[in-house]
């Protein structure tokens, strides 16, 4: 990371498995080294509801614990576009998935559009959708270690989904690998 302070949120619905996903990037921040406070966002229902999951990110001690401008958005569901797109600082990273999120409104951003949701069903399951997201976020970011990322994931898995949340991780990395050398639909306006 390069800026001392980095904000990240994981949009989407309910049931998502969006803060499992930021608790996994936090742990393996904090193995790092680096001061992280996470805070989310979720409507009485349990599943289907506008959910998010925000991460603060320093090398020092986290001043706000709040996301207010965010440097990175992972959407996995159009319902988290409204309540993210205003926080997005002007040249974020925007990963949507294709599926679920076919239009983004305009704006300077640097957006790729993932078949995240695609990858996961063909990986036996779209409960596993998070995690693919959290692998293309890493590799797009740069945002640790792909080891420490792992370490995580296996920390906080059942041992039952293990296998299929590395898969998951690892299928991420491809797409966001596949991304850093595909042009992102940038939109400026």
């Amino acid at each position: 990371m390069r800026d001392s302070r980095v904000e990240i949120r994981i949009g989407g619905t309910g049931g998502q498995g969006l803060i499992l996903c930021a608790k996994m990037l936090a742990d393996a921040l904090a193995a790092a080294g680096k001061h992280v406070a996470q805070s989310q966002t979720y409507e009485p229902t349990s599943r289907g509801g506008y959910c998010n999951s925000d991460l603060v990110i320093s090398d020092g001690e986290v001043d706000f614990p709040l996301a207010t401008a965010l440097d990175w958005l992972v959407l996995l569901d159009r319902l988290a576009i409204r309540p993210s797109w205003p926080l997005l600082k002007p040249g974020a990273l925007v990963i949507a998935d294709t599926r679920l999120c076919p239009d983004l409104p305009e704006g300077d951003r640097r957006a790729h559009h993932l078949p995240l949701s695609r990858t996961a069903i063909e990986l036996g399951s779209e409960r596993v959708a998070n995690i693919v997201a959290l692998g293309a976020l890493a590799a797009l970011a740069e945002i640790c270690e792909r080891r420490a990322l792992e370490q995580a994931v296996r920390a906080d898995t059942p041992r039952s989904f293990l296998d299929l949340n590395l898969d998951a991780l690892a299928a991420g990395y491809r797409l966001g690998e596949q991304a850093i050398t595909a042009p992102s639909s940038t939109s400026a306006g």
